[in-house]
């Protein structure tokens, strides 16, 4: 199975150091598996080496966060069979659903981030940081991405491209410039978890938007995958299917397969339960049975 890979784009935030991270998504990737199927995982387990980390966070934030709460939260978590009731009952609390109906109105009305304040004006400028490319970000992270996938292109690999979070924004992106601005052969299989980009915001600033229909989607996506956890704000519009349905139209992508009701990400640390966290969303049985269904193909 050599020929197989696993690339995981992480969201953003600054990350631990990159072989601990990587390590550690390994581990609740891995835990998830083993409670599918056994075979796939015992294979997977076998090709460590081929589950390849984008590390773009460092150059994002020029800094790395300390592993040792992750490594407690993610220990604590592989215990678990599943969510508990308590997982479920606050996945769908109401000041998720309050954050929800706000994002709403920020995502039709940007111009009202300029009236906020503290973590959501903070995380509003990150991203816009990557989309108007302040000192050449965006490409210096995409350029990681595209450099791990042009030979595997090139030698029509199988490739499961991961994006999590802003990490599917930067995956997306850098599909679009291998197929449109390199025009390279080959196609991945694409999985977006806790994807910010059914929002209009993000949408309107993708870097295809600005061209016609035939030249505005990624060519080489075989099939997209995109799921989304109860209470996870950042997924704010979570069918894919309908948003780039052109994609289907013009035969671009075989299928666009939305998981977005009764998927739960029971991911929790010293903060309490987070519904967007990578590590959830890596042992959760959807997420899992897509990776092995894609690894039997």
């Amino acid at each position: 199975m050599s020929n197989k890979y696993i690339i995981f784009v992480p969201g953003k935030n600054p990350k631990p150091l990159a072989e601990s991270h990587r390590d550690l998504l390994w581990q609740a990737l891995i835990a998830g598996l083993a409670r599918i199927d056994e075979k796939a995982y015992k294979d997977l387990v076998n090709n460590k080496k081929n589950f390849k980390l984008i590390a773009w966070n460092y150059i994002f934030y020029h800094k790395n966060k300390n592993i040792d709460n992750d490594v407690l939260a993610v220990t604590e978590l592989i215990k678990k069979t599943g969510p508990s009731e308590q997982d479920i009952s606050e996945s769908s609390t109401w000041y998720y659903k309050f954050d929800q109906i706000f994002y709403r109105v920020i995502d039709f009305f940007p111009w009202t981030v300029l009236l906020l304040t503290g973590k959501i004006r903070a995380t509003v400028k990150e991203i816009q940081r990557y989309f108007y490319n302040k000192n050449n970000i965006a490409c210096e992270v995409r350029e990681l991405l595209k450099q791990e996938l042009r030979p595997m292109l090139r030698n029509k690999d199988s490739v499961l491209l991961i994006g999590h979070s802003m990490g599917s924004i930067i995956a997306y992106d850098a599909l679009w410039e291998l197929s449109h601005l390199e025009k390279l052969p080959g196609k991945v299989d694409f999985l977006t978890i806790g994807s910010p980009l059914g929002m209009n915001y993000v949408q309107h600033n993708l870097i295809g938007n600005k061209y016609s229909v035939k030249k505005r989607y990624p060519t080489n996506i075989e099939q997209w995958i995109n799921i989304s956890a109860d209470g996870d704000i950042t997924a704010l519009d979570n069918v894919f299917a309908d948003d780039f349905d052109e994609m289907l139209k013009l035969g671009l992508v075989k299928n666009i397969s939305d998981y977005c009701n009764g998927v739960y990400n029971y991911f929790r640390d010293k903060k309490g339960l987070n519904c967007h966290r990578s590590y959830g969303y890596l042992i959760n049985s959807i997420v899992s049975k897509t990776i092995v269904s894609w690894w039997k193909k």
